[in-house]
């Protein structure tokens, strides 16, 4: 039992940690034909046996590159893994769509831009769980109004703390 639930339960937590973490750029050692994979990478993606000819090679890349992450996780990160991908799982297509949206918009900004966000993201996760839930509550107790407000406030005050390229050191 143990074994079937693996064999079904790796390749899908695989296939959610691609759509979670963007896609992969198509290496042609990565669209690779069944018989050139490894032991390891077959047993993984043994549900994939039949229709791996049939697969596209960006997701046969895909794929592949997902059984490489996945053996190089320990048995911690392979939970964690697993946790995020029954998140996923429980959302609604909707939500979905909302998230891949939204990374979409994020991998189209500006890299300084998204150093800002993951920052920002960053001092967030520090903060107390309490403090964090203040905040959030916070934050969906607004009208959208003044939630915009609050946005347009954090990029002016981000403006103002950006150095202007005059300011900066010569590269």
């Amino acid at each position: 039992m143990k074994a079937k639930f693996a064999r079904l339960f790796v390749p899908t937590v695989i296939a959610a940690l691609l759509l979670l973490h963007g896609t992969v750029a198509v290496a042609q050692d990565d669209a690779a034909t069944w018989d050139s994979l490894t032991e390891a990478q077959r047993e993984v993606l043994q549900p994939y046996a039949d229709t791996w000819s049939t697969l596209s090679p960006e997701r046969r890349a895909r794929l592949s590159q997902g059984v490489r992450r996945w053996s190089q996780m320990d048995s911690e990160d392979r939970a964690a893994a697993q946790d995020r991908f029954q998140s996923w799982r429980s959302l609604s297509d909707d939500q979905r769509s909302t998230i891949r949206d939204r990374y979409q918009q994020f991998q189209n900004l500006p890299a300084r831009d998204k150093d800002r966000i993951r920052e920002n993201f960053r001092r967030f996760r520090q903060l107390s769980p309490d403090r964090r839930q203040q905040l959030r509550d916070r934050f969906h107790n607004m009208t959208p109004d003044q939630r915009q407000k609050v946005r347009d406030r954090l990029r002016q005050r981000q403006q103002q703390h950006r150095p202007r390229s005059s300011d900066r050191p010569p590269e």
